[in-house]
């Protein structure tokens, strides 16, 4: 396909020059002889690059190269201007212009500096493409609750940049996929992504495990061993579980985080590493470093930026979804009825193990479901509860069912049933269960009781 190039220039000998110069090597042409108009056609048509100079009457070179930078921030510029304008030509280059042509130039420089420019502009089309075909392979994260799309508003926001983020939440909730999508989202993304669950490795093992070492370095230390950190230079590096790294490798992670260097297990020189760093914990970090367990200066330097995920309870609008995506999953081509009933079940637990549980459970119903449809009985926590439900049996007189009661769900049958006859007013609610009032608003969000 012919390259598209919009050329602004007011002086008309060299615009008719530079048109005749540029069509014969092949490229197709448009030329306009002032800003305002080299503007509104690229509001209009597509081109590959602008070609425009700096001292024009009207809007200026300068200013043409902003208003594109702002609007299409990946489209080169040329920028053209006498060789005695070095600083405009320096100016011009610090506002992202891709390359500068001194007056006057010859038909061959001015080829060349095309050429390059767009051979540039399509290796950046190519990464961006590749970016996007490495996000679009890691598993979607599924929601229409407002809530999700408000974290992963600020997961793409931040992916952008280079700094640290922590990402914390309840187990279950999927720190790692988050850590996935930021780094799909970042510039990092043809870079490797490297997890490693801190809490999955025995204490002696982790600074190996994360800086490396070198042959007999100890005892069974029969090779030279790379670290996940090297291993994720130029890329990610997702630290989950942090809270569980030992006190005296916190100091060395610390290090790394500052120096950008690695220090392998018996080696006498550092190894320069270039990783982002996504940690993720299900722990109150600040209350650990309260209590001497984390270091405060490791805890700010991970935390430049946090997301918190919201545990699946305060999150019910997504179960639905994520129920009907998960079965499809294990189905293995079955088509599946899923009765509403289902639905109600699965909203009304609390889910403490959060998504994690929810598809352990997807996964059951599908392995027990006899021919076509999925059944209310092969859920789990209802195996767990009487036939009726156990807040149901609190108020209706009946004596302990034999299969044993829930006591989470009498719990929030009952606050349900307190906030209701106080018309939704915390305070006198706890007044009445003679609680206080800061343990009932607990309890509500525990259960993802509102008012």
């Amino acid at each position: 396909m012919t390259n598209r190039i919009l050329l602004i220039e007011d002086d008309a000998s060299g615009r008719e020059l530079a048109v005749f110069n540029l069509k014969k090597a092949g490229y197709e042409v448009t030329a306009v002889g002032n800003g305002d108009a080299g503007l509104k056609r690229l509001a209009a048509e597509a081109f590959e690059l602008v070609i425009t100079d700096v001292k024009m009457p009207g809007i200026s070179g300068i200013d043409v190269l902003r208003k594109i930078k702002e609007s299409y921030d990946n489209l080169p510029v040329i920028i053209i201007t006498a060789y005695a304008d070095v600083e405009l030509a320096v100016e011009a280059m610090k506002l992202g212009a891709q390359d500068f042509l001194g007056k006057p130039f010859s038909r061959d420089h001015l080829l060349l500096v095309v050429e390059k420019a767009l051979s540039h502009h399509a290796m950046i089309s190519e990464l961006h493409q590749l970016r996007q075909n490495a996000v679009s392979v890691e598993r979607p994260i599924l929601y229409q609750s407002e809530t999700m799309a408000i974290v992963l508003q600020m997961t793409d926001r931040f992916a952008k940049s280079d700094a640290s983020v922590l990402v914390t939440g309840e187990s279950g909730t999927g720190k790692e996929l988050i850590a996935r999508r930021i780094h799909g989202q970042s510039d990092r993304a043809l870079g490797p992504f490297v997890p490693i669950n801190l809490a999955a490795i025995p204490a002696e093992l982790v600074e190996s495990e994360l800086f490396g070492h070198k042959k007999g370095a100890f005892t069974g230390a029969t090779k030279d061993r790379l670290g996940k950190f090297p291993q994720a230079s130029g890329g990610t590096i997702f630290l989950d579980e942090i809270a569980e790294l030992p006190l005296p490798l916190q100091g060395k992670l610390l290090r790394v985080l500052q120096e950008k260097v690695v220090d392998s297990v018996g080696s006498d020189s550092p190894t320069p590493v270039d990783v982002r760093v996504v940690a993720a914990t299900n722990r109150n970090l600040e209350q650990e470093v309260a209590e001497g367990r984390f270091r405060t200066d490791l805890f700010y330097r991970i935390n430049v930026v946090q997301i918190e995920i919201p545990a699946l309870r305060a999150r019910i609008e997504d179960i639905e979804l994520l129920a009907s995506q998960f079965i499809e999953r294990f189905s293995d081509g079955r088509t599946l009825d899923i009765p509403n009933e289902i639905f109600h079940h699965l909203k009304r637990h609390h889910w403490p193990g959060n998504i994690r549980e929810l598809e352990n459970v997807c996964q059951r119903l599908v392995l027990l479901a006899p021919e076509n449809q999925v059944r209310v009985e092969d859920l789990p926590f209802i195996k767990k509860s009487s036939p009726n439900d156990s807040a149901d049996w609190l108020f209706s007189g009946k004596p302990l069912p034999q299969t044993g009661i829930s006591l989470m769900d009498i719990e929030k049958s009952i606050i349900e049933k307190v906030l209701q006859l106080q018309n939704g007013n915390v305070s006198q609610a706890a007044n009445f269960l003679q609680i206080p009032r800061h343990v009932l608003a607990y309890r509500m969000e525990k259960f993802g009781i509102s008012k």
